[in-house]
């Protein structure tokens, strides 16, 4: 028996997005009241949280920059003369606010004048214990990072950011679903076997997944907004929410309707998405999985797993990569194989920094960022962008469209890494 579609008719479909629409509307003119009402102050004094810290060297000039958390919850950028506190210091600023326009206070991207007025005495957060603890393993800084960034969404070091890109494993350092998929499938398969004895013993009439499912989403929820809910992290979990509410009720959900469906939900509360690239690329991923499966679903389970879905992501993202980023090495090719080996090393790092084991994979690691590599720049055009986006579309619907997708996407692989695409 065929699961119910969650929009079984396309009226019903757009009737439920115009009401996120109007949701989305009536929020925007909410925020234009608390923008309106930073605006009328010509400076504020306040308590803010540092989120991120760093110095820039511009024109012969240094000087560090702050991006802070008020307490009210405005987000903001400024710089300052003095050397910047340190990211999770809590501190007292006067921001001025002359600067400030409605699409930067909405994208949390705003700059404004400010200074630093106090830095409260420290005290040591549990993050910070935690950062402690995984660097404690690692003699190398880099490495350190690393680990850093893909338990805890830290920002990388320059040195293995550039390293990162040069694999083209980016996707693996930032929190996003792939992350949020293991976490899942480690926790859950876990606890499900420690409860399923209990549950048939005792109260053999509850339902596990929805159990032990609704323990993990609120563990996964506690996680996301520990870590500081990255964009690509918190379209994960919304997809992640939505589709076990779905599949408990018995509805299907592997469907464009329903991304569409989230992606629209997301925006309406976090319109600060919009302005997310790391949003964007987490949604195209998960599109072009969509689309995969949309053509590949009765194919054998294993072959798409292993060689399908990583192997057709790596060329379908490919172009929509590199309209907005330039740099390739011939390692990028064989991306798509160190995600599969990402699956396993994910949840054996986690259980080795908990075992005292940490520094299990450092030689390893500090070999694979440090292999040198031959950089160059090609940027796909935006209008060739644009047009691999709009047949991507129709291959949604058009069999002919998706085989010739795929053409494209393999071409341009070829073209990009077989010494063609060097001399752009």
């Amino acid at each position: 028996m065929e699961k119910p579609s969650l929009f079984p008719h396309t009226h019903s479909f757009l009737l439920v997005l115009g009401g996120l629409f109007l949701l989305f509307l009536l929020h925007l003119g909410v925020r234009y009241g608390e923008y309106r009402h930073w605006k009328a102050k010509p400076f504020y004094f306040t308590s803010a949280t540092v989120l991120k810290s760093g110095i820039t060297q511009k024109h012969n000039h240094r000087y560090g920059w702050l991006k802070v958390k008020t307490k009210e919850g405005l987000v903001t950028f400024f710089s300052t003369s003095q050397p910047p506190p340190l990211a999770g210091e809590k501190i007292r600023v006067v921001l001025f606010f002359s600067q400030l326009d409605f699409l930067s206070y909405l994208s949390q991207r705003g700059y404004l004048k400010g200074r630093v007025v106090e830095v409260y005495p420290h005290e040591k957060r549990l993050k910070e214990k935690i950062k402690q603890y995984i660097s404690s393993y690692h003699q190398n800084p880099n490495i350190a990072s690393f680990y850093e960034a893909i338990f805890l969404a830290e920002p990388l070091s320059s040195s293995v950011r550039e390293a990162v890109s040069a694999l083209g494993v980016s996707h693996l350092v930032a929190l996003s679903g792939f992350h949020l998929g293991i976490l899942w499938w480690l926790f859950y398969t876990l606890l499900v076997k420690l409860y399923t004895p209990i549950q048939q013993s005792l109260f053999p009439y509850r339902f596990a997944l929805f159990d032990v499912g609704l323990i993990v989403l609120v563990f996964l929820a506690l996680y996301v907004w520990f870590v500081g809910m990255p964009p690509s992290l918190m379209r994960a979990y919304g997809m992640l929410l939505v589709g076990w509410i779905l599949y408990i009720r018995g509805v299907s959900f592997l469907s464009f309707s329903f991304l569409l469906f989230v992606f629209a939900l997301l925006v309406v509360l976090f319109p600060a998405l919009l302005f997310s690239l790391s949003f964007w690329f987490s949604l195209a991923g998960v599109f072009y999985i969509f689309l995969l499966l949309e053509y590949t679903a009765s194919w054998n389970k294993w072959l798409l797993q292993l060689l399908v879905i990583p192997l057709g992501i790596f060329l379908l993202m490919l172009p929509i990569v590199h309209t907005i980023f330039p740099i390739t090495t011939p390692l990028q090719a064989l991306s798509w194989i160190l995600s599969l080996l990402f699956i396993p090393f994910y949840p054996l790092a986690l259980l080795f920094h908990l075992l005292g084991w940490g520094g299990w994979a450092d030689d390893a690691l500090v070999w694979l960022f440090t292999y040198p590599t031959q950089t160059h720049s090609s940027t796909l055009p935006m209008w060739l962008g644009g047009g691999y986006l709009l047949l991507s579309f129709i291959a949604i619907h058009q069999k002919w469209a998706f085989k010739l997708l795929l053409l494209s996407a393999t071409s341009y692989a070829l073209w990009l890494f077989g010494g063609w695409g060097s001399a752009s």
